[in-house]
């Protein structure tokens, strides 16, 4: 059940709340979108139902859902070149030893909660049989699905396993180019971020476009940043100058057993190969750092980046009469691609680490505030307080 925050200022995004703040030296694209990135397709589903609508579960409260990344249409048959960085492991993103072992991506990216994670696998699964399997109904194709997920424990029955997998073939069915929703939505339904109701965030940077979405759902107040500004610490400040606090959120967050985990993922036109885009997914650390998260102990930060820039054919074309078996044992079988200069990727490097550092500001700005299992509630962040307080210090760096 959800309980929008009384508020002057409607939900809006980290640019339009805080105009002057300054976020990198990329501008935006059209959606401000991993969409922005050409053939890069998205999908959300999100599941919120209140206490009572389950009788044996009278505490249930769900708020969770299912974000579907498509890196091309045809993502079976033409594969992106990929890579991962795992900042700290506690976590999971299913296919990422094949992607590390061949730097290719073919399959969706889906995203969603920890206890989801096998029904997100089954649906991609489920979507390949029904669209590849051969004329006899058989399924012989080779696909190792990319699942990742973070804790949404806090505020979602989570135990209720509400995820099935045909929310997932219908994600894929469905993903298409337009502007993706953020906040409460998709896998980032019940996620928070240091301190505030957070979840699903996006960004992007041009030139080659470099696009971001992030399921956010880490760290503690006290970290939080805003373009510099160290937002967490001066409200925390602010509060304990008040003669009474209100014990709710900040103490019960503070007692989570879990500290959350955030899944980027980062897309990209430019043509990069998988050594390239190994390099380009660890700059998600730094705009992961501006806003205050340090990779702690629990928290699964998991990256992936891919770029569309160059189709890696399933099956390639047989020359001189190779037979497919033939074709598996020789190294004629030769494919051209471009690639960046690495001299010249620092552009790349820089727009990414701000395309993450906006992704999670948008998401905790967009985020409206939830109750869960038990009461326990967590609140979006007053935009209104946000305004004061970041121009009051100074308006960012």
């Amino acid at each position: 059940m959800s309980h929008p925050t009384p508020k002057s200022t409607p939900r809006a995004r980290v640019r339009e709340v805080l105009p002057t703040l300054h976020l990198g030296f990329h501008p935006p694209g059209p959606l401000n979108s991993l969409t922005d990135v050409p053939g890069v397709l998205v999908h959300t589903q999100s599941i919120q139902r209140p206490r009572g609508h389950n009788p044996s579960r009278p505490v249930s409260v769900i708020n969770t859902g299912v974000t579907t990344i498509l890196p091309r249409a045809d993502w079976y048959d033409n594969g992106c070149y990929s890579a991962i960085f795992s900042f700290n492991g506690s976590g999971e993103l299913t296919g990422s030893h094949w992607i590390n072992e061949t730097g290719l991506l073919n399959s969706p990216i889906v995203l969603t909660n920890s206890l989801s994670v096998g029904s997100a696998y089954n649906g991609i699964y489920e979507y390949a049989v029904r669209e590849y399997a051969d004329k006899d109904g058989l399924a012989d194709g080779f696909l190792l699905p990319v699942v990742g997920e973070t804790y949404d424990g806090f505020l979602n029955d989570i135990g209720a396993m509400a995820v099935r997998s045909e929310m997932i073939v219908e994600g894929i069915d469905k993903a298409s180019g337009g502007r993706v929703e953020e906040g409460n939505t998709g896998g980032g339904t019940g996620m928070l971020t240091m301190g505030f109701k957070a979840g699903t965030g996006k960004g992007e940077k041009r030139d080659f476009v470099v696009g971001c979405l992030v399921q956010s759902n880490f760290g503690k107040k006290r970290n939080l940043r805003f373009g510099g500004v160290p937002v967490g610490r001066l409200f925390m400040e602010e509060d304990e100058r008040k003669e009474k606090e209100k014990k709710g959120l900040e103490g019960d967050l503070e007692e989570r057993k879990k500290d959350g985990s955030i899944i980027v993922v980062l897309a990209t036109d430019a043509p990069l190969h998988p050594t390239q885009l190994g390099r380009l997914v660890k700059r998600a650390t730094v705009g992961l750092a501006r806003v205050g998260g340090f990779g702690t102990n629990s928290s699964g930060d998991v990256f992936i980046a891919f770029s569309t820039a160059s189709k890696v054919p399933r099956e390639p074309e047989l020359q001189g009469g190779m037979t497919p078996l033939q074709a598996q044992f020789t190294a004629r079988v030769e494919q051209s691609v471009d690639v960046v200069q690495d001299t010249t990727i620092n552009g790349l490097f820089e727009a990414a680490a701000e395309a993450v550092e906006e992704s999670i500001l948008n998401a905790l700005c967009m985020a409206e505030s939830m109750e869960g299992p038990r009461g326990y509630k967590a609140e979006a962040i007053d935009l209104d307080r946000l305004k004061r307080v970041v121009e009051g210090y100074g308006g960012g760096r």
